[in-house]
């Protein structure tokens, strides 16, 4: 069983209404909803936003369900200058750009008690998806993907954290879904198609382009169900 988290709902109900023989669970106030997608065994959840609310659905699923992997899709700011609107980032690590230790003398970013600041996502996923997208000549890159509970909309953020981090992308689940993920030893993913520039304009692009978004994300991610049968 293959495990899908959306934040919000324009990312997760295309899904949902395609399951077959679908099967409903609430547990601790998250909505998980089981059935076969595509010829796959899936689970999929909309956690709400934020990384309190990614990681609670994240163990929740864990504990539940017990998926082989998890995949966070959705949308994304760009904060690598090449990406575009409705490109794809690839998630080849995750961080939380707001976990903030720094004046005890850490990197920032680093994660207490892993003692870590980046964390891989899974390469067999990860290649699936970049043959997937290749196939719907969608245009996608592996990159870091940043994660925090700030929507990034101003030209100062987006460089601090693009400096600081090196990272393609930004969003508010992917990392912390990657540390519960982490920590439970099951193996994940994130897809993230970009949504805005989170600069300046990005509280005018992201109501026009996040449902277009979240529908790249779902075709590369219901493409790359073949490859991971």
């Amino acid at each position: 069983m293959i495990g899908i988290i959306g934040a919000m709902s324009i990312e997760t109900e295309a899904i949902i209404r395609e399951l077959q023989k679908a099967e409903e669970c609430t547990v601790s106030g998250v909505r998980f909803v089981k059935g076969n997608w595509s010829g796959t065994e899936v689970v999929v959840a909309t956690s709400g936003v934020g990384k309190v609310f990614a990681a609670l659905c994240a163990e929740a699923m864990i504990l539940k369900y017990q998926p082989e992997c998890i995949i966070n899709s959705g949308v994304a700011g760009a904060l690598d200058p090449a990406l575009h609107l409705l490109n794809v980032v690839i998630g080849e690590d995750v961080v939380q750009h707001d976990m903030d230790t720094s004046p005890l003398g850490d990197p920032r970013g680093l994660l207490s008690g892993i003692d870590q600041v980046s964390l891989p996502a899974d390469q067999r996923l990860n290649a699936a998806f970049e043959k997937a997208a290749a196939g719907l000549e969608i245009p996608a890159l592996r990159g870091r993907v940043a994660s925090g509970d700030q929507f990034i909309a101003s030209d100062e953020k987006r460089n601090d954290v693009r400096n600081t981090f090196g990272a393609a992308c930004c969003e508010m689940e992917g990392a912390a879904i990657g540390h519960v993920c982490y920590v439970n030893e099951v193996p994940f993913a994130v897809l993230r198609a970009i949504s805005d520039g989170a600069a300046g304009d990005a509280k005018m692009d992201y109501p026009a382009f996040a449902a277009k978004a979240a529908e790249q994300s779902i075709k590369i991610l219901k493409k790359a169900m073949e490859e991971l049968r």
